[in-house]
């Protein structure tokens, strides 16, 4: 019985583990994602594979709510209100870190303005280059990453400056 029960408890703490991730990523603007409405990529269409992405919206200060170790902006409150309805249907995945990083086995931060949606889940990636090798072969990336993510969840970010990414906040 001893066993069962250990057993039991063992497969229920790596299934906690795995549904719940480490903090959200919060660069110097103070806020997830750096300020940007995360409800508003599932409202833009999506560029072609190898495509810029039209920009998502710019959060307000005023219009905010608390997710994953985090402060999250919104445009409007109709995007708060969606977002506290199924906070995990719009937040990034591996906590707004750089997918493709994931994928090789580290975590870095991600650019909230080079991001894709892919099978319902928001990803974001580090630099226009990064981006197009993410891209040759996304679910061959997203099956690394998934396998990765579990061994970097606890790990800290890097602190190294986003190239080409000017963190400042487009906060409201």
């Amino acid at each position: 019985m001893f066993k069962m029960t250990a057993l039991a408890l063992a497969f229920t703490a790596g299934m906690i583990g795995s549904a719940f991730a480490g903090d959200q990523y919060v660069d110097k603007t103070g806020f997830a994602v750096s300020g940007y409405d995360v409800v508003s990529y599932f409202d833009l269409p999506q560029s072609k594979i190898g495509q810029p992405q039209q920009s998502p919206l710019p959060g307000s200060s005023a219009i905010t709510a608390e997710y994953n170790g985090a402060t999250f902006a919104f445009a409007t409150e109709a995007n708060r209100d969606r977002f506290l309805a199924d906070p995990a249907a719009f937040v990034p995945q591996y906590d707004g870190h750089c997918a493709y990083g994931v994928a090789k086995g580290g975590k870095v931060p991600g650019n909230p303005t080079l991001w894709r949606i892919v099978d319902g889940k928001l990803y974001l990636n580090i630099t226009k280059n990064v981006v197009g090798f993410w891209e040759e072969d996304i679910p061959g990336n997203l099956k690394k990453s998934e396998k990765n993510w579990g061994g970097l969840e606890s790990a800290a970010a890097s602190t190294d400056k986003i190239p080409n990414f000017a963190s400042e906040a487009p906060v409201q």
